[in-house]
């Protein structure tokens, strides 16, 4: 594409947001008006921001050299220090019709993402520029080496979630607790459960569309898991399921399954009357573990639409989740109902990188860090003292 940009003048830059998010997500658009007003237009800018970094990242035009070079510039446009406009007219002209017309159109506009993003107070946009920050540094990392052999071990599927999901998780903790007084007393116990919550649902991404990934030339399979069951991830194929192909995918649904279990005790750390924030996260993890049930009900799938989760689950989750809001027990219940039959696995294959990465950023900072958490058959469980037991 050669034109200039040109920005849609129509409406408000918060009308703006509103109307490209379902566009460009689906699932956020279900989730982020969830929260509560305050912060549905931080967290809507946050996820904008993070989309435009993806859609470099992904953009097929681009050489690595460039898309990096991309990157960074973006990076310094979140930071206030370049200008949104110029990078959007120059991106813009290197989009490839590879790139849906909904992120063709984010791009175009974002000098209003960074507005709605210039009019929050400062920690909210200190918390999203190092998110982006982190996730245009590496994100690159893995792309460049991208290819069909998988990566070489679990501990790089680790590293790989955190810098594509993880970064927002720990993003979204500061931005509850800037929300919220009280949310921010149980900070240091969100932020142990963060990274874990996010590398649940991506590594749930991860499954569900490892087929469409493939035919993109990328896979994300980590190739230790497969060896020990005699699989060479580089010869994967759709068309020719091995039962020992199913036993390693159902390796990876049980730590994807364990992950998800720390994303529900970083809910029940949130206080029962933020019921926004609750279904806010409720909602995403109870489509993640019953996409799971269907992965691991059908792992011979070949493509994603085949384990999707139907829209009439995803009402039945938002209703009962929806009536069980404010009570643990419930949501507990909920939980081991819909992850009845799924593989677990244990404490020591569950990493828990943002507890690690906190530590070593505050103590960088010359501050204190305390440990508030135990870890009990191999979920964290919040130990905090003053907590409702309910």
């Amino acid at each position: 594409m050669s034109e200039t940009v040109r920005l849609d003048s129509s409406g408000s830059d918060e009308s703006y947001q509103d109307r490209i998010l379902p566009e460009v997500s689906r699932t956020f658009a279900l989730t982020i008006p969830q929260l509560p007003p305050a912060l549905r237009g931080p967290v809507t800018s946050a996820y904008l921001l993070c989309r435009i970094a993806d859609t470099i990242e992904d953009e097929p035009a681009l050489s690595p050299a460039e898309t990096l070079a991309y990157l960074q510039r973006f990076k310094a446009v979140v930071s206030a220090n370049a200008d949104p406009t110029q990078l959007a007219n120059d991106l813009g002209r290197r989009l490839s019709h590879q790139t849906l017309a909904s992120e063709r159109d984010l791009i175009s506009n974002m000098e209003r993402v960074i507005r709605m993003m210039s009019r929050l107070d400062p920690s909210g946009r200190v918390a999203i520029a190092r998110c982006v920050r982190l996730m245009c540094d590496g994100m690159p990392q893995f792309q460049l080496s991208a290819s069909l052999q998988g990566l070489a071990a679990s501990s790089d599927l680790d590293d790989y979630c955190y810098y594509v999901a993880g970064v927002v998780g720990e993003m979204l903790v500061e931005l509850f607790c800037a929300y919220s007084p009280k949310i921010a007393q149980r900070r240091e116990a969100l932020y142990e459960l963060a990274t874990s919550f996010a590398q649940g649902l991506q590594m749930t991404n991860i499954l569900k569309d490892q087929w469409e990934d493939r035919s993109r030339g990328a896979c994300w399979l980590p190739q230790d898991v497969f060896a020990r069951h005699g699989i060479d991830v580089a010869q994967l194929s759709p068309e020719h399921y091995d039962e020992r192909f199913g036993q390693g995918l159902r390796e990876l649904i049980g730590v994807a399954h364990a992950h998800l279990r720390n994303a529900l005790a970083f809910t029940l750390l949130i206080p029962a009357e933020e019921t926004g924030i609750r279904r806010f996260c409720l909602w995403a993890i109870g489509l993640a573990v019953l996409t799971l049930r269907k992965i691991d009900a059908n792992l011979s799938f070949t493509q994603g639409a085949q384990v999707k989760v139907t829209r009439r689950t995803v009402t039945v989750t938002r209703v009962l989740t929806s009536v069980a809001l404010g009570n643990n027990w419930m949501l507990r219940r909920l939980f081991e109902r819909a992850a009845r039959g799924l593989p677990l696995a244990p404490a020591s294959q569950v990493s828990l990188t943002g507890a690690a990465r906190m530590r070593a950023a505050m103590e960088d900072e010359g501050a204190p860090v305390q440990s508030l958490i135990s870890i009990r058959a191999g979920v964290l469980r919040p130990d905090l003292k003053g907590m409702n037991a309910s």
